[in-house]
């Protein structure tokens, strides 16, 4: 009797079936190789075809140079800000005024106290007292929020209501959110 034909100790016919499978696979990859490449293929097409695909490296090197010369007047503008912030911080940003009548039922509150203020709360507080007989003003020095002068209650409130300012300010455009609608 004849025997089977074996390669590797594999019969032949099982060998053929696992060849024909191993060529089908192959040929699926490589049906969607072919067409990842066609499709690449387009793509560099259309980026190097016309004036445009001459150019590119021309266009990529002055995209570099332009991001070099964004991001040098980026560090211009971050140094002038601080620059310009130091500054900031030492001009008057907080203001608080406080309307009285200096001298009991004379003529309204036409006295008035206004403290002026920098970011460290230091600055001057004005006190203007109006009389019959005329007008005084008394200035005050402040520093960090304290004086070593003796203040008067509404010079004291001008200078809280000058410290207290962003607040206020910052409640007045907070929407508030306490309400309920029903």
């Amino acid at each position: 009797m004849n025997e089977p034909v074996t390669v590797f100790g594999i019969r032949i016919e099982i060998v053929v079936i696992i060849l024909l499978v191993l060529i089908v696979v192959l040929a699926v990859a490589l049906f969607f190789t072919i067409r990842r490449l066609e499709y690449v293929n387009r793509k560099y097409y259309v980026i190097m075809s016309g004036k445009k695909g001459k150019d590119l490296e021309k266009v990529i090197l002055t995209r570099f140079k332009e991001m070099d010369k964004v991001k040098n007047n980026a560090r211009r503008v971050t140094s002038e800000h601080k620059k310009f912030k130091g500054q900031l911080d030492s001009c008057i940003n907080k203001i608080g005024l406080v309307k009285y009548d200096a001298f009991d039922n004379l003529a309204g509150n036409l006295s008035f106290s206004l403290a002026l203020l920098n970011q460290e709360n230091s600055g001057v507080v004005l006190n203007t007292m109006h009389s019959r007989d005329g007008c005084y003003t008394y200035a005050k020095e402040i520093i960090k929020g304290e004086s070593y002068i003796t203040l008067s209650e509404e010079e004291k409130e001008a200078i809280k209501k000058a410290l207290t300012v962003e607040e206020e300010i910052e409640a007045m455009t907070t929407p508030d959110e306490t309400f309920d609608i029903d």
